[in-house]
């Protein structure tokens, strides 16, 4: 699986590898070696780096080839726009035909074709990873197509407004890859189709806000083959025009992947609509846990066949400001000390150890009290060192966009008001104030974690 201690690895092929030498740097914008994105796609060979001047690009390309990193520079997303255009190739915005591709610090917008398939992003080749987008009001965000040795990265990005109002169309639709990640991401406002689709064999949602708010999505989640999955430390809101009773749907359509396997751990799940919902629906009888979750509002919490332990289904939860989406605890909340360590069962992979900030961003998620709180949010809560099983850290940064930040980590988007001209530091980590080589532990943790999960 695309793993973050994989990911961190990854960064250092262009080192390693000799054939990267004679890689190069295409910049593209006014008065720049290439003036569209496409232009530069004919031009890109293998390793090469494209940098977008911030600005708005009436284009399409397709990107050939592989190890390509694509990413906005100049403190803000360079914004692809096919409001109104014609898509020449038929599919999205950027086809990615190469494999092992990064974009950062992208806005994709407007895709829109005759099947009414067109999307930001169309992946045809194997590896994709997506940091500090934007994919809004095409029919699709990402498309993802089959792909068997396909690990699929999505991090600290936003989708909002995407279908084209078919209930066929998504914020993103990852079809039969090896493994997708979703996390420290927000998804919402779906039209008709759902915030997040899988198909792939292992996904993992980590530590993202999936919320309807004013959008009419049908699934918050779904899994429609079923698969490795894990679910953990989301905050996932059914809104009152949602066109389907279900939250999270696992298998709907035949537990066909290989391995059927579903978490789902310490999420709170919201039903605003009046009639009653179905948290977590799941077909067939896959092995796994939901355990630790907070059901908040009508309807049934689980149905179907798996373990369960330790949830909590309320109608007074002790929310901060539920209307306002901010589904942090208060003191005197039920959910308060109310979990499980699952840690002491063997299951470590499945303690949170994020949770999500808004927007984009994350924190290291502490036990505060007795024990571990029910939900996506630990009461009080408080940033600063944590123990990753090695030297406490002091500040963890770990941050997800493009550019260098403080710690020496990728930074997480435009503005961080410090004077260096770099982007801000608030990606997907808390505080790049500490130590990089700690964050990177953390996230290596959690990456170990994931793959004894893979191993029972």
């Amino acid at each position: 699986m695309n793993h973050p201690l994989l990911l961190a690895g990854s960064l250092l092929i262009p080192l390693l590898v000799p054939g990267y030498a004679s890689a190069t740097t295409l910049s593209v914008g006014p008065g720049k070696d290439y003036t569209t994105p496409s232009a530069a796609a004919a031009a890109a060979r293998d390793g090469d780096t494209i940098e977008l001047a911030a600005g708005t690009y009436r284009d399409v390309a397709i990107w050939k080839a592989n190890n390509l990193t694509i990413r906005g520079v100049g403190g803000a997303r360079a914004h692809l726009d096919a409001a109104g255009l014609s898509i020449s190739n038929g599919k999205a915005i950027w086809v990615i035909q190469g494999s092992n591709t990064t974009v950062e610090n992208i806005e994709f917008s407007g895709a829109s074709v005759p099947d009414k398939n067109g999307a930001g992003i169309r992946q045809e080749g194997a590896g994709l990873t997506v940091r500090n987008c934007f994919f809004h009001d095409n029919e699709n965000g990402v498309l993802a197509g089959d792909s068997a040795n396909s690990d699929i990265l999505i991090e600290s990005s936003e989708f909002a407004h995407n279908g084209a109002g078919d209930g066929l169309s998504h914020n993103m639709y990852i079809n039969h890859v090896r493994s997708f990640t979703l996390r420290f991401s927000y998804s919402h406002a779906a039209r008709s189709g759902h915030l997040v689709k899988s198909r792939a064999y292992s996904t993992s949602i980590l530590y993202n806000r999936l919320t309807d708010e004013d959008g009419n999505p049908s699934y918050e989640i779904e899994l429609p083959n079923g698969g490795d999955a894990l679910v953990l430390g989301n905050q996932i809101q059914q809104g009152t025009a949602a066109e389907n009773s279900t939250l999270l749907s696992f298998a709907a359509e035949g537990a066909s992947n290989p391995v059927q396997k579903l978490y789902v751990v310490n999420n709170t799940f919201v039903n605003d609509r009046t009639a009653g919902a179905t948290f977590v629906r799941v077909s067939g009888s896959p092995s796994g846990l939901v355990a630790n979750n907070l059901f908040v509002g009508k309807g049934t919490p689980i149905s179907g066949t798996v373990s369960e332990r330790s949830n909590l289904a309320t109608s007074a939860p002790g929310l901060v400001d539920p209307a306002g989406f901010d589904y942090h605890l208060t003191a005197g909340s039920p959910a308060v000390n109310a979990g499980l360590a699952l840690g002491s069962d063997g299951a470590d992979f499945l303690a949170p150890m994020f949770q999500y900030v808004h927007p984009l961003g994350s924190e290291p998620r502490r036990t505060m009290g007795s024990g571990l709180d029910v939900g996506a949010f630990e009461y009080g809560n408080l940033p600063g060192p944590v123990d990753d099983g090695g030297t406490p850290d002091a500040g963890i940064g770990v941050d997800a966009g493009p550019g260098t930040g403080d710690a020496g980590m990728p930074d997480g988007g435009p503005g961080d008001g410090d004077g260096d001209g770099e982007m801000s530091d608030k990606g997907c980590g808390c505080n790049t104030s500490g130590s990089a080589l700690g964050a990177l532990a953390l996230i290596a943790l959690q990456a170990v974690m994931g793959a004894r999960r893979r191993s029972r």
